[in-house]
């Protein structure tokens, strides 16, 4: 049996797809996999943001495509780049067990954010994190931050940002941990939908590849992540929407989830949070907490970030 992975070709990429390699060459019956990369339009347009051209999809297509046409038999993706809907023909298997799903905070000067001074300047590519910061930190400006983890880094190290704020899963990933100055904790910086968990997509129809890659897949963040994403895809799921979404397993095994929505600048933020009841799904949990968002006023904050400038 022979299997091809159509990955990015990023650094975190390609090591999230040789990691999902190395996992289904030592399932039975140990198949052959082939790992085919590829460049995306997301990893093409790095002078804008991604809410002004096209959103997360832009990570995808190119690897869908290759789906489609039997180039490539299994797609990974950071969960948090996937859309929230689906395009027909295609399927999320599931997501595998998650890393941390936490925003790092790095910097080459400064400890903690409380220690950036007034103007200090702050890259990074979320709107999500860009209202949390503004909110919290108001004296500081925040940048904008494209390109992969490496390109990051360099901007960084050479001044043009007092700091950057990245999703900790990915730094992790690729060993360079110790660049982390502090962990950002939910309380405050209330995680992406799917940060830190690896999505797996095949074309529709492929219950081959169910069955054999079923092994992979964690079912506490398969339903953490389902409930995230059904916040999202109701209040729009779009880069042009500051929102979070953020499910655990409590001691007691109780799914709980948290969600947030703001306006760009962090001057208007709601927050909903809920426990599933006995027999709610994921899916129906994440609809209850969006639709209290929704409820307590969300409706016109989405409203204002839809609207063109």
């Amino acid at each position: 049996m022979k299997i091809v992975i159509a990955s990015r070709e990023s650094r975190l990429a390609l090591w999230q797809a040789e990691h999902v390699k190395a996992l289904i060459e030592a399932l039975p019956p140990k198949p052959e996999v082939s790992i085919l990369g590829m460049t995306t339009r997301g990893d093409q347009i790095l002078d804008r943001a991604l809410s002004k051209v096209g959103g997360k999809g832009l990570f995808i297509k190119e690897l869908e495509v290759a789906l489609m046409e039997g180039r490539a038999d299994l797609a990974v993706h950071s969960a948090k780049d996937v859309p929230m809907n689906i395009e027909r023909g295609f399927e999320l298997l599931g997501f595998m067990k998650r890393e941390d799903p936490r925003d790092a905070f790095i910097s080459s000067q400064y400890g903690s954010l409380a220690d950036l001074p007034a103007g200090a300047v702050v890259g990074t590519s979320s709107l999500r994190r860009q209202a949390l910061l503004l909110r919290a930190f108001p004296h500081l400006k925040v940048e904008p931050l494209r390109g992969n983890l490496d390109t990051r880094f360099a901007k960084l190290d050479r001044g043009d940002y007092a700091a950057i704020i990245l999703a900790a899963a990915g730094v992790k990933r690729l060993g360079m941990a110790a660049r982390i100055r502090g962990l950002l904790p939910p309380s405050d910086f209330l995680p992406a939908a799917g940060q830190g968990a690896l999505a797996l997509e095949v074309a529709a129809g492929r219950d081959d590849l169910k069955a054999l890659l079923a092994p992979l897949l964690c079912s506490h963040t398969t339903a953490c992540v389902q409930a995230e994403r059904e916040v999202a895809r109701l209040l729009g799921g779009s880069c042009q929407v500051p929102m979070a979404a953020y499910a655990q397993f409590d001691a007691s095994g109780a799914l709980s989830l948290s969600a947030r929505v703001a306006d760009p600048m962090g001057a208007q933020m709601l927050q909903a949070s809920a426990v599933a009841q006995p027999g709610e799904s994921p899916v129906a949990l994440g609809a209850r907490v969006a639709q209290e968002l929704l409820d307590a006023g969300g409706a016109a904050i989405l409203a204002q970030c839809m609207t063109p400038d």
